[in-house]
């Protein structure tokens, strides 16, 4: 009986110690990885920005800046949690990202076909409410880029004028976006 409860009490021993050394692994881990810092989006370089080409209204601007610009442009407003590791990672491949799909900064560098389907989807993804992504605005984060359904018809609105502008200027078959050709399987 006395065998018993020393093997338990040495399990529950060991089983402690390894849990703090676990523990102790994971704080140096953690502590660690705050000097391993993801480049920020900060250059602000517009050369090639929207509103170089484009009528962008100030209230337009205003949304952009507040619901877009932070992961659509080459200038981010970081919150104070973007200094805390893993999340600034998380934080910065989500920017990288944004970029790469829309990126108000180099917008009129784009062919002005791709420039209309951009419009087009940011109509398609505003109307059916995938941006901004609720993450963005989860928890009360970003609450200037909550949209309202008033809001999100401004920018509807306004992407669409842009589009109508681009069809009254350019010829129709220039809009278009061309259709990759698949590679071919002949030899």
């Amino acid at each position: 009986m006395n065998f018993r409860i020393l093997v338990t009490v040495s399990a529950n021993q060991t089983n402690s110690t390894m849990t703090k050394k676990i523990l102790i692994a994971l704080i140096v881990v953690l502590i660690g990885i705050q000097f391993i810092r993801p480049e920020k989006n900060l250059s602000d370089d517009n050369t090639y920005g929207l509103a170089t080409v484009h009528k962008v209204p100030v209230k337009v601007d205003h949304l952009l800046k507040v619901a877009c610009n932070d992961c659509h442009s080459n200038k981010t407003e970081y919150p104070w949690y973007a200094e805390v590791q893993p999340v600034a990672w998380w934080l910065a491949d989500h920017v990288e990202d944004g970029k790469r799909h829309l990126n108000f900064s180099t917008f009129t560098k784009l062919p002005i076909a791709i420039q209309n389907h951009k419009f087009e989807e940011v109509v398609e993804m505003v109307e059916e409410r995938e941006m901004p992504l609720d993450s963005y605005t989860y928890l009360g984060l970003h609450p200037g880029a909550d949209l309202s359904d008033d809001e999100r018809r401004m920018l509807i609105q306004w992407a669409n004028a842009q589009m109508d502008l681009l069809k009254s200027t350019y010829p129709a078959d220039s809009l278009v976006l061309k259709r990759r050709r698949p590679p071919s399987t002949t030899k």
